[in-house]
């Protein structure tokens, strides 16, 4: 491989999956998963330094067969939940988008024959509750554009994994990829069974065959990623598959990269499972 390849590869941005809560995550500071994201945060902004960040939530869909994309250069902030304190309204998480990185992604969406709208919007609390604990606006700030992408308004594994995969060359060019979910996100159960230390075994399973399928060889990684929707856990694991779509693009957008799980950790019905795909650059 050429000295020039060598500089290219080491250049070349990773892709993140983030593992992440709700609005109360932000103030749970004594979570094993606060300080986890904490430290993902402290590795982009100190290691990767990405120029921009294209970022996935599971809180925002498109249409069936089109995704939209932010164009906003000021986002404000999406309150898109319900029944907590009234200081959660009132957060502010600094930001900022960029009309010409967007153009760049729909550009490369477009390309791949992906139905675009553009849009002006906030970010949701799929990102910013987030991005508060990765990248604390006074401590670990990011400082780089923000361009939200939503998911197709469907469950489809294989058209995320594609959407992921008309992205990939952007990491060429300083741009971080990250989607935002979680490994097992199961509400119905969280809520019959917090409190209890009981952790559901769906959970247990359902992350050990993620981890298999988002580690396994690039050339088979599609496929056994498309599969894991298919076993019999998956539905417990997932009843909606919004959280777990976004580690779908992410695994798309890994290219020939391996991907590897940083953490996880097991919770009632819930997994905080972290994954980067790729290398962190050479400083």
């Amino acid at each position: 491989m050429s000295d020039s390849s060598n500089a290219s590869k080491a250049s070349r941005m990773p892709v993140y999956f983030l593992g992440i809560g709700g609005p109360n995550f932000m103030e749970d500071t004594k979570h094993p998963a606060y300080a986890k994201l904490a430290e993902v945060g402290q590795e982009i902004t100190t290691n990767v330094r990405p120029k921009a960040v294209v970022v996935f939530s599971a809180h925002w869909q498109g249409g069936p067969s089109k995704v939209k994309v932010n164009v906003a250069e000021q986002p404000d902030l999406i309150y898109d939940f319900y029944g907590f304190p009234p200081h959660y309204y009132e957060y502010d998480y600094p930001n900022k988008g960029s009309p010409e990185v967007a153009e760049k992604v729909i550009e490369k969406l477009v390309d791949a024959g992906i139905e675009v709208e553009r849009v002006e919007r906030g970010l949701d609390h799929g990102i910013w509750a987030g991005f508060m604990v990765a990248f604390d606006p006074k401590n670990n700030p990011l400082g780089v554009p923000i361009i939200q992408v939503s998911l197709y308004n469907n469950e489809d594994p294989e058209r995320h994994y594609n959407l992921g995969q008309a992205l990939e060359s952007l990491r060429d060019e300083g741009i971080l990829i990250i989607g935002a979910g979680m490994a097992v996100h199961n509400l119905h159960d969280f809520r019959a069974i917090r409190g209890t230390g009981k952790v559901m075994p769906y959970v247990i399973s359902f992350d050990e065959a993620l981890k298999e399928a988002a580690t396994s060889a690039p050339e088979e990684r599609q496929a056994q990623m498309s599969a894991l929707m298919g076993r019999e856990d998956a539905k417990r694991a997932h009843p909606t598959r919004e959280h777990i779509l976004p580690i779908h693009i992410a695994a798309g957008a890994a290219g020939s990269d391996i991907g590897e799980r940083l953490w996880t950790l097991p919770e009632a019905s819930l997994s905080w499972a972290q994954y980067r795909f790729g290398r962190v650059p050479i400083v």
